[in-house]
């Protein structure tokens, strides 16, 4: 009977839970899922740079409220008015090589890329890590070939 009790109280606590925020909890949401797009070549101040463009093929399964603008939290540089949740771009072995702290839809997550110089050989492999900063959740992708 006593654990009768504790099932229905935790059952009416996760349908409340549910309600309030659309979904059970954090970690129900699955890991992004990154896949290479095509690459770009572009000039600035006399260096030659080649960008790897990359989409997050799930973005739809996530919430909006994921990346709203998010002015009570912590800024990024200037920008006071950065989203909830940042990207950044990793290759491999852990080393960073871009970071989005502004995308503010789940269709942003359409174009994440990071770009080196035209003569630097890019990692084989490159994964990103979403971190929701108002629940402190982190979400790794897959590992994704920077090549089709």
């Amino acid at each position: 009977m006593k654990s009768s009790a504790v099932l229905i109280c935790f059952c009416l606590l996760t349908i409340a839970a549910i309600r309030v925020t659309g979904r059970a909890d954090a970690s129900a949401l699955p890991s992004p899922v990154l896949s290479f797009t095509h690459t770009e070549y572009y000039s600035t101040q006399g260096k030659d740079f080649i960008k790897y463009h990359f989409e997050v093929s799930n973005k739809d399964t996530y919430p909006a409220d994921l990346f709203v603008e998010s002015p009570s939290l912590p800024p990024c540089g200037d920008n006071t008015k950065a989203s909830r949740t940042w990207i950044d771009v990793y290759e491999q072995n852990g080393k960073r090589l871009n970071g989005f702290c502004a995308i503010v839809s789940t269709k942003d997550l359409g174009d994440i890329w990071f770009a080196l110089e035209s003569n630097v050989v890019p990692p084989s492999w490159v994964y990103i890590e979403f971190t929701d900063r108002q629940t402190n959740a982190k979400y790794k992708s897959n590992l994704a070939e920077t090549t089709q």
